[in-house]
């Protein structure tokens, strides 16, 4: 017995059925028209809840502050922590000879150009007494917040244990936090110098690295030899690295001398020294940074260099070896016309003894202000913009929640736009605080 289908032609069993997927279809677009906004919201709201490690990691302030000031035309900003000069000569006319040579499109070495390492050896000996020798060695990052990513990823593992100092770095606690470690947070004395028996207490078995910044952002303070040297020798003893940030090496005022713990006799195999030419040549954007590191470490810390960037831009690698063989008029002019404007800050800010607590400070081009206030440090922050023109950045995001700090930056400002910058903040604080 045949079915009911057979009694018709192929031709019409075909147009049938597409019929019948039409009406198919078609009840299933009415359906999920009716639907569509629920699945649609639905769909939103199960991404809109997927859980990453970023949602541990605090959002960078400075874009925040700088929608402030965008909002707020003619503000003068004593926040970001740039220079206001440009990089050396010597580092432009060394772009021609990057563009006449063949190659120069193609990836180069993971760890820096070889001219460029030699040239920062080179300096590495002269100004910082660090010898490379068979127990460390250089690699040229994209700047030197690169290289703490690098240290950080080439020696943790998850839920492990880094030491920071507070007020603390902002970029080194959001990626030690991105690592999937635990910032551990150590509270220096009333004037941000090093309390080192706190240091040694707070280590424990998951500790990998104790980390210290000096010359210091964000307090402006140096950390003496002495101090650096008994925080290296607990890292020996307690068989842990010691991670120091040295961005700031040249910005040091008074007579106060810079220290690096790499140069310490015997302290090669566990101590991480990070650099950036940012600062003191003017290479915000160029993005050249470059670390010392154990040789052991090396594979690990290639690994993860090659992973993000594969090689620092070569270009800005050519710009930099240029800017290393810049004349020392270069840097000497620079930095007097830097302590100049750091000291007409001071002489402003000194007129705010009774509002403020204004903590000295030798290094860097920082000062951090602890208002004597109960105010919510953002709110400080959005009304110093809005009200008084100026921008400073909250000390929050520095990791000092117990009281109002702002941290004052002078670096990137000419002498006449500093003064008038601090002289917005002083009659802002003024004000604020006579009205609150």
């Amino acid at each position: 017995m045949k079915s009911g289908s057979e009694d018709f032609s192929p031709h019409q069993k075909s147009q049938g059925l597409k019929s019948l997927l039409r009406g198919h279809i078609y009840e299933r677009i009415k359906y999920s028209s009716s639907k569509r906004d629920t699945f649609t919201e639905s769909l939103s709201d199960r991404m809109k809840n997927f859980i990453s490690r970023m949602e541990a990691v605090q959002s960078p302030i400075i874009p925040v502050v700088g929608e402030l000031i965008k909002s707020n035309p003619g503000t003068i900003s004593l926040g970001q922590g740039v220079v206001s000069y440009n990089p050396p000569r010597e580092a432009i006319e060394l772009l021609p000879k990057f563009l006449a040579e063949p190659g120069n499109n193609l990836y180069k070495a993971v760890e820096g150009i070889p001219p460029l390492l030699a040239a920062i050896e080179a300096k590495l000996q002269a100004f910082n007494n660090i010898e490379i020798n068979d127990e460390n060695c250089i690699v040229v990052t994209a700047g030197s917040n690169m290289a703490f990513m690098n240290a950080i990823l080439a020696i943790t593992s998850v839920g492990d244990e880094i030491i920071l100092n507070t007020p603390y770095y902002f970029n080194h606690e959001m990626t030690t936090t991105m690592a999937g470690c635990h910032p551990v947070l150590v509270e220096t004395d009333e004037n941000y110098q090093l309390r080192v028996d706190a240091i040694a207490s707070a280590i424990t078995s998951k500790t990998k690295a104790i980390v210290t910044v000096s010359p210091n952002n964000p307090t402006g303070v140096v950390y003496s030899e002495e101090a650096l040297r008994q925080v290296n020798q607990i890292c020996k003893e307690r068989n842990i690295y010691h991670i120091n940030d040295e961005a700031y090496e040249y910005f040091t005022y008074n007579g106060v001398k810079h220290t690096s713990p790499a140069a310490f006799s015997g302290s090669s195999e566990y101590t991480i020294s990070l650099y950036s030419l940012s600062k003191a040549y003017g290479f915000a954007s160029w993005r050249i940074g470059y670390m010392v590191i154990p040789k052991h470490l090396l594979v690990a810390v290639k690994k993860v260099q090659d992973s993000i960037v594969i090689c620092p831009p070569v270009i800005s690698q050519y710009a930099a070896l240029g800017a290393l063989q810049a004349k020392e008029e270069y840097l000497k002019t620079n930095l007097e016309a830097i302590a100049q404007v750091r000291y007409d800050v001071l002489n402003s800010l000194n007129r705010l003894q009774n509002q403020c607590t204004i903590t000295p400070a030798d290094g860097a081009f920082y000062f951090f202000v602890k208002v004597h206030t109960n105010m919510d440090t953002f709110e400080l922050v959005e009304r110093l913009i809005k009200e008084h023109l100026v921008a400073v950045i909250p000390g929050t995001t520095f990791g000092m929640d117990n009281g109002c700090y702002l941290r004052v930056a002078y670096g990137a400002l000419q002498k006449e736009t500093a003064k008038e910058g601090i002289e917005r903040l002083v009659i802002g604080l003024q004000a604020i605080l006579q009205n609150n």
